[in-house]
């Protein structure tokens, strides 16, 4: 069952004294001051940043995101063999439940399907990685992104 962010480092702050660092779910200026508040030390973005112009995202993988039709993310191991959320999909839908749990093995077995489908734009054979917090990604400078995070505090 996921835990709260919020909650989660409270139980971490009440077992350690070790500064935290807040990451999963933050994509929104109010997560950043809700981690914060809750006794982080810092707070660490990753799928917000997805889109911006700087990122190395594929075309196939930003245009994803920014699309009103997906409207899921999913824990897979189809991909890499590894446990990860992604953009729903035809390849996570037909292999989910199928992958081992084989890293490294299935990332290399499944690497030359998701090059040559990005290179084709076809975003129904890549990994496009996601968090919950995908629809906040936007296509602009990850610096405004970033100064967008920060202006509550």
């Amino acid at each position: 069952m996921p835990v709260p962010l919020t909650d989660l480092l409270g139980e971490v702050r009440q077992a350690v004294s070790l500064p935290l660092v807040a990451a999963g779910g933050v994509a929104t200026p109010a997560d950043v001051t809700e981690a914060l508040r809750a006794g982080a030390a810092a707070v660490m973005v990753g799928t917000v940043l997805l889109r911006a112009d700087e990122a190395g995202t594929s075309r196939p993988h930003k245009a994803a995101l920014a699309d009103p039709t997906r409207r899921q993310t999913v824990v897979t191991r189809a991909f890499t063999g590894r446990p990860a959320r992604a953009l729903r999909n035809h390849f996570t839908d037909r292999y989910t439940g199928l992958a081992p749990a084989g890293y490294p093995a299935l990332h290399h077995l499944t690497s030359p399907t998701r090059k040559a489908a990005a290179a084709a734009d076809d975003p129904e054979r890549i990994n496009m990685w996601a968090g919950t917090g995908y629809r906040h990604a936007t296509a602009e400078p990850a610096a405004r992104i970033l100064q967008r995070l920060a202006s509550t505090l």
